[in-house]
């Protein structure tokens, strides 16, 4: 159990699906997060900043931008820092190749763990066929979406009024929904055959926004989740494990220990 002031420190992170600049973004938790996490590499994995909501109306509170600084700063100190652009913020994909405050634009890239093994890292968006062929209805989507996101807020606002800790409506309503899962799957399926395609152990991603790491017939599918919903990270151990942590989970561990004291 990570204490206040303890930090951990891991090979490799992987944060995906921010959405800085959104209402529905977990901002105060990805800092608690950063606070008690370092590693030696971090990969940024799409959605970072979403930039179609930023153009129907500007929100950037103080927590979103110190969210950019803590990441700016480890690449300062030394950590590498690589964006993956997503759909939300494919702005960035016109820098492909360039570096800006340390941290370099990449399409994907190959990761290769301490253990040898190699994963392609990809933002995902490339094999939803409706941010791919129907963008209209991706747009329709993200604002249907983002009401749903709202209500996720105040009914949050009121938990932790009563005590309770951060639960996801959104996640719940998703993973409830048969279309949602059957669109996991296929989604699943599509990243993991591109993964064999490209010759490589595993594919490790976000855009759907639900984490989940997965042996699918011997190709290691991993989804980094996100942070507007189950505020999830992925991580690499020294010895090359990857793990999933689901920070609203740990926090709340971390205040039960606190108010039993």
């Amino acid at each position: 159990m990570l204490g206040d002031g303890d930090v951990q420190r891991y090979r490799a992170i992987w944060l995906s699906d921010i959405h800085l600049g959104t209402r529905g973004c977990q901002a105060e938790m990805l800092l608690d997060f950063l606070k008690h996490t370092e590693s030696d590499v971090l990969y940024l994995v799409g959605d970072i900043v979403d930039g179609w909501r930023l153009k129907k109306g500007w929100y950037w509170p103080q927590a979103h931008n110190d969210v950019v600084q803590k990441i700016l700063r480890r690449a300062r100190k030394g950590a590498q820092v690589f964006m993956i652009p997503g759909n939300h913020d494919e702005a960035f994909r016109d820098y492909i190749g360039l570096q800006f405050g340390g941290v370099t634009i990449l399409e994907d890239t190959i990761h290769t763990a301490a253990d040898g093994k190699r994963y392609l890292v990809i933002h995902g968006d490339q094999f939803d066929a409706v941010v791919r062929y129907a963008k209209w209805l991706a747009f329709v989507g993200d604002t249907a979406y983002t009401f749903l996101l709202w209500l996720n807020t105040l009914l949050n606002k009121a938990r932790r009024k009563l005590g309770f800790p951060y639960w996801s409506l959104s996640a719940y309503l998703k993973h409830k929904t048969k279309k949602a899962v059957e669109f996991i799957g296929d989604y699943e399926t599509a990243l993991t055959d591109e993964a064999r395609r490209r010759q490589v152990d595993g594919v490790i991603c976000g855009h759907i926004h639900h984490a989940e790491i997965r042996d699918m017939d011997g190709v290691l599918y991993v989804n980094d989740g996100d942070w507007v919903e189950s505020c999830t990270a992925l991580v690499e151990h020294s010895d090359g494990r990857l793990e999933i942590l689901r920070w609203a989970d740990i926090v709340a561990a971390r205040r039960a220990v606190k108010a039993a004291a």
